[in-house]
């Protein structure tokens, strides 16, 4: 049965060339298009689509106000599209704390500089979501979020939190779970990506300020958008948290977040453990950051002491980074498919896991011997 798909988008022009694009796919069918935010909701109501395509600047309703408003009338996962800086990385984030799913850059050069493979990866991300649909709804609006609209968040601006995910009752744990001692580890890394920001805000601001250990988080996100987002968290968090330079030492209660284009290691030097940032150099290296990437130098670096955790996320990466962690001796939690957005990541490493944890448990269980 083909995904049903609403494009939202004031630009006629983009419009035309989603559909065609989309429409070339036979497992996916673009059963109406919507002109704002107010016509979008409307649409979805009639329609009924599995994913909403949605533009984030728009007269009469924004992409955002009308995300936040498809999560309370009739919960549909969205795929934004976004401009790639770092005014459209705030205005992302806030589309994601609405209830948006995913995003992509809205230049499709900015996705591949290959046409057909750009409308690939579009293709395959709309039918990954809406797939998704099926066995899971979309996430509430947290308790400390407003419920009455607001522009996009300025550089100025407090950061107001991501919705948290309240899409299930947590199910019985797959592994026998076991007691957190923060003495028993060095750092804790945590890798994610699709539905990783509001996973990893989650499990951030239920850490307290005085986190005995140092962390390293990679999420899959464009350059222009870790520094938004890395500052987003460290005003929400009683950690620090900030996007990660070459040359940091890593220290505790502090989580640097991998650069969007770029990869991190760790390595050891003198005692400490310290960032190391470089360009990506193999053209056959999808993700930047890669979460195999950075496992993999704290495999080499710290042996036994990670805690790596697996969250949200589509595909497999984090799983050789995973399988060289477990052979020095390290330990693997994964989040459980339940409170996954994208259940790609944590599966790929369920099996090798010690801990299969609901999204809401993984912060309490950081915080509960630290």
């Amino acid at each position: 049965m083909a995904i049903r798909v609403l494009i939202v988008d004031d630009s006629g022009f983009f419009r035309r060339r989603l559909n065609e694009m989309l429409n070339s796919d036979p497992m996916i069918e673009v059963v109406d298009m919507a002109v704002d935010g107010k016509d979008a909701i409307a649409k979805v109501k009639q329609c009924k689509p599995d994913v909403v395509t949605m533009d984030i600047e728009m007269p009469v309703m924004n992409g955002i106000d009308a995300t936040r408003e498809i999560m309370k009338v009739c919960p549909t996962p969205v795929l934004i599209f976004s401009s790639l800086s770092y005014e459209g990385a705030q205005a992302t984030l806030e589309a994601l704390e609405a209830g948006a799913t995913d995003f992509l850059p809205k230049r499709f050069d900015d996705i591949s500089n290959n046409r057909e493979e750009a409308q690939q990866i579009l293709c395959n991300r709309v039918k990954t979501l809406g797939r998704r649909r099926s066995i899971q709804s979309r996430p509430l609006l947290s308790p400390t979020s407003p419920a009455t609209s607001r522009p996009t968040t300025s550089r100025t601006e407090p950061a107001r939190p991501l919705s948290t995910a309240t899409r299930h009752e947590a199910p019985p744990l797959a592994r026998k779970a076991k007691r957190f001692n923060a003495a028993d580890f060095e750092m804790v890394a945590i890798g994610t990506s699709t539905g990783g920001p509001v996973a990893l805000q989650e499990v951030l601001t239920q850490l307290p300020q005085d986190f005995p250990l140092p962390m390293v988080l990679v999420q899959h996100m464009p350059a222009t958008f870790t520094e938004a987002f890395a500052a987003r968290l460290n005003q929400l968090c009683k950690i620090s948290v900030r996007e990660a330079k070459d040359g940091d030492l890593l220290e505790p209660g502090l989580a640097l977040l991998a650069p969007g284009g770029k990869q991190m290691l760790v390595e050891k030097r003198g005692g400490r453990y310290q960032i190391k940032v470089r360009e990506e150099t193999d053209p056959m290296q999808n993700y930047k950051p890669c979460v195999d990437v950075t496992f993999e130098s704290l495999a080499m670096a710290c042996g036994k002491g990670v805690l790596g955790i697996i969250m949200t996320g589509m595909g497999q990466d984090g799983f050789e980074g995973c399988k060289k962690l477990l052979a020095r001796q390290s330990t693997i939690w994964a989040q459980d498919e339940a409170t996954s957005t994208i259940y790609g990541m944590p599966a790929a490493v369920a099996n090798i896991a010690e801990q299969i944890l609901p999204l809401q448990e993984i912060g309490k269980k950081l915080a509960l011997n630290s």
